[in-house]
C-alpha cells in the first residue's frame, strides 16, 4: 500500500517505543525487563476454570459487550467494592485488553477540538488515540520533591493542585488517571482523587481512570477508586484489567470463575489478591536493592509492575548519536540491550514531546518476573559493576 497516502489523522503517530525496543530485544536475546508481562503462569484456579470452560463446549460467539457470567459477577464484584448497584448490561462493557477499552472511550466521547487533560508520565497510547479521536492533548506533570537520607519512592511525585486548576477549561472534555501509575508506580492519595473529582464537577469533564494494576498496591498503600467519590459516579470510566489481575489475558470464562472465587476470599489472608501482592513486593524489594548496589537510583514504586531507575550518576561512553532528537535515555536503552543484554525502556517515551528531555535520565525495570529470570538480571548489573570499578 506504499502508493496510497494514509489518512491525517494518523500523522506524526508512526513511532512506537515498544516496536523498537521488543525487535532490540530479540535481536540480542536479551534478559527482559522492559516489557510489562509476567514470565509465569496464572493461578492454577484459573487455568483450571480455562480447561473447564474448552472441555464445556464455549468455543463460539458470546455476547458482543461481555460474556454474560463475566459481566455479571464484574458488576457484583465491583459493585460490592465501591457500594454501588451496577447494571451488569449496560455499566460493564469487556473488550479485548483494557487497549481497546480506551480506545473506545476517546473515540466515543472525543470530538474535535475537545482537550483532555494527561497526566504525566503516561501509558504512550493515551496522546496517539486521544489525537486520532480529534482532541487536544493537554499535559501536567508530577514533579518530584527532592529527599534526603533515603531512597526516593513515587510517593515523592506530586500533583501542582493549582497547574492542575489551570489546565481545566470550557473547551476541557475529560482527564484521564492511571492509578498505579505506569512507569511510575504512584498510587494516587485520596487527597490527590479529591482535587481531580472537585474540578471535574466543577468543569462537567469526564474522568478516565486506568486501574489496570489496582491490586498491585504495596506497603501500607490502598488503591481508591474515583468513581467512588461524591459527583463522579456518572461521570467516570473505570478500566480494569483481568489479565493484569490473573496474568491471563483473553479468558472470559476462566476470569468470570476467577472472580467468583476472589468475590467469596475478598480481604481473606488466602485471597489470591492478597497472595500475589505479597510476592510482587519482595520482587520489587529484590531489584530495587539489586540496583541500588550497581550504583543506580531505583525510585521505589507504590503500586504497579514497574519500577523506573536515575541513571544519571552512572557514567557509560555511549556510541556517537546519528540522530540528534533522540533522548539519552534511549540511546543508554539501546547500549545496555546490546552491549550488556539486558532489556528495559526508556522512560522519556512516557512523556510529551515537550517534556521529554526534562525526563530522560530515567529507565522502566518490570520486576514481575520468575526468580530465575531476575537472578540472571542481577548477575549482568553485578558484572557490569565489576567491570565499571575496574575501569
Amino acid at each position: 500500500m506504499s502508493h496510497h497516502k494514509s489518512s491525517r489523522r494518523i500523522e506524526g503517530l508512526d513511532k512506537n517505543v515498544w516496536v523498537e525496543f521488543t525487535q532490540l530485544a530479540a535481536d540480542y536475546s536479551a534478559v527482559n525487563l522492559g516489557q510489562g508481562f509476567p514470565d509465569f503462569s496464572p493461578p492454577n484456579f484459573v487455568k483450571e476454570a480455562y480447561t473447564k470452560a474448552i472441555n464445556g463446549g464455549l468455543n463460539q460467539y458470546t455476547r458482543a459487550f461481555g460474556h454474560p457470567p463475566l459481566v455479571k459477577i464484574l458488576a457484583k464484584f465491583f459493585g460490592k467494592l465501591m457500594s454501588q448497584d451496577i447494571d451488569p448490561l449496560n455499566e460493564v462493557l469487556v473488550t479485548i485488553g483494557a487497549y481497546e477499552a480506551l480506545f473506545c472511550f476517546f473515540q466515543a466521547m472525543v470530538d474535535d477540538g475537545d482537550e483532555v487533560i494527561i497526566i504525566e508520565p503516561y501509558f504512550d497510547c493515551y496522546e496517539p488515540m486521544v489525537r486520532m479521536a480529534g482532541g487536544h492533548p493537554v499535559f501536567i506533570s508530577l514533579h518530584p520533591k527532592p529527599v534526603f537520607g533515603r531512597l526516593m519512592t513515587s510517593a515523592d511525585w506530586v500533583l501542582d493542585p493549582v497547574e492542575l486548576a489551570n489546565k481545566f477549561n470550557k473547551r476541557t472534555k475529560a482527564i484521564v488517571i492511571n492509578t498505579p501509575n505506569n512507569p511510575l508506580g504512584k498510587v494516587l492519595k485520596c487527597e490527590e482523587l479529591q482535587v481531580i473529582a472537585e474540578l471535574c464537577v466543577k468543569h462537567n469533564a469526564l474522568c478516565i481512570s486506568d486501574e489496570v494494576y489496582e491490586w498491585l498496591v504495596y506497603d501500607a498503600n490502598e488503591h481508591k477508586r474515583i468513581a467512588s467519590m461524591p459527583g463522579m459516579w456518572e461521570r467516570t470510566v473505570t478500566v480494569g484489567s483481568a489479565g493484569k489481575t490473573f496474568s491471563a489475558t483473553g479468558w472470559k470464562q476462566a476470569v468470570a470463575e476467577g472472580f467468583e472465587k476472589e468475590f467469596e476470599l475478598l480481604g481473606a489472608p488466602e485471597s489470591y489478591f492478597i497472595s500475589l501482592r505479597k510476592e510482587l513486593q519482595l520482587k520489587r524489594d529484590r531489584l530495587a536493592a539489586c540496583l541500588a548496589s550497581v550504583g543506580l537510583k531505583p525510585v521505589i514504586p507504590e503500586g504497579g509492575y514497574f519500577l523506573i531507575a536515575d541513571i544519571s550518576e552512572v557514567n557509560v561512553d555511549l556510541p556517537e548519536c546519528t540522530k540528534t532528537e533522540q533522548p539519552y535515555d534511549h540511546r543508554f536503552v539501546k547500549w545496555l540491550t546490546i552491549n550488556k543484554g539486558l532489556a528495559t525502556i526508556p522512560v522519556s517515551a512516557f512523556y510529551s514531546s515537550d517534556s521529554k528531555k526534562g525526563f530522560q535520565n530515567f529507565i522502566r525495570f518490570c520486576f514481575v518476573k520468575e526468580d530465575a529470570t531476575l537472578s540472571k538480571a542481577e548477575d549482568i548489573l553485578q558484572e557490569w559493576s565489576r567491570t565499571r570499578k575496574i575501569q
